[in-house]
């Protein structure tokens, strides 16, 4: 499915001749939105990122629509290319489908990476004439350790990281909530990683620090800091299962099958291929050890639950 993204940088400015554009390249739907393409919080381009699935194929009438900053854009579409996805501009010869726009593409990125290295090049150029004369670069409060100085610093660096967090907080803040404290943090980690791509996931430094904010924040309970229930080694598979049911109430029998699979999580057997009756006599132990896989009591018998 094409899906189109219209932007313009300010109120005044008009989506009109895009949505057009867009509507003639068959885009059955187009998101809209009014923000600078220097601004990395697009919220309606983050969504509808988000939204797209493999095989789909995100179009804009220029590539200055989707960003300004050639590494930026280039970031983008490398994103959706692993997950998948294609991209193509209207006004340029960039479709990721063909052999052409990926080629294009290519050009794109060894222009970036050289324009990276004259940047490089004139800073290390102009810091080594700055020392020459005696002059030291940098912010002067930083180098003079001022502590209102590193105060701004901290606080904007917790912003920018809290910025990023809420671009995907769908993908970790749920089962944050729902598994913490009861499951250690590595299966929580494995649960939330099962349904992204390799090259989304996230680490366990990465997962407790950004939860550890968002209870700082209030955004979190603070028990979710709490210390897991320590479990014997044999338990570990069932309150696993257990999770990823009470993590989603609606998941099938086979999909915590291919769940597990993409965790490379062994079978109890130590079989790396995993089946609905192996998962459904998981749950019915972890029912049996006390372990909640939800908040109402399922039916693990039907084939398909």
């Amino acid at each position: 499915m094409l899906h189109g993204y219209a932007r313009v940088s300010t109120g005044e400015q008009t989506l009109d001749a895009q949505i057009r554009e867009l509507r003639a390249a068959g885009c059955i739907s187009i998101a809209e939105e009014h923000a600078s393409g220097g601004d990395p919080g697009r919220p309606v381009l983050s969504r509808l990122l988000r939204q797209l699935d493999a095989g789909d194929t995100l179009v804009v009438v220029r590539l200055d629509r989707l960003g300004r900053s050639l590494q930026n854009l280039l970031e983008t579409i490398n994103d959706l290319h692993e997950r998948g996805i294609h991209f193509r501009s209207l006004g340029d010869p960039v479709d990721t489908a063909s052999p052409q726009g990926r080629f294009t593409l290519q050009i794109l990125g060894a222009m970036a990476e050289f324009e990276r290295a004259l940047i490089r090049e004139r800073t290390l150029s102009g810091l080594a004439a700055a020392r020459a004369e005696g002059r030291k670069g940098g912010n002067p409060g930083l180098v003079s350790g001022d502590e209102a100085t590193l105060r701004r610093l901290r606080l904007a660096r917790r912003d920018a990281f809290l910025e990023r967090l809420s671009r995907n907080s769908e993908e970790w803040v749920p089962d944050v909530r729902r598994l913490r404290p009861e499951t250690p943090w590595q299966d929580v980690l494995s649960v939330i990683n099962s349904r992204l791509s390799e090259s989304r996931h996230w680490t366990l430094q990465r997962l407790v620090r950004a939860a550890r904010i968002y209870v700082t924040e209030g955004l979190l309970p603070a028990t979710v800091m709490e210390r897991a229930t320590e479990r014997r080694k044999d338990d570990r598979l069932p309150a696993l299962v257990a999770a990823m049911r009470k993590a989603r109430p609606d998941v099938t029998l086979q999909e915590m099958c291919d769940m597990l699979e993409a965790m490379h999580e062994p079978t109890p057997r130590g079989r790396m291929s995993w089946h609905p009756s192996s998962v459904r006599s998981l749950l019915k132990q972890a029912d049996r050890l006390g372990i909640p896989a939800s908040d109402a009591k399922e039916d693990w018998t039907a084939s398909g639950k």
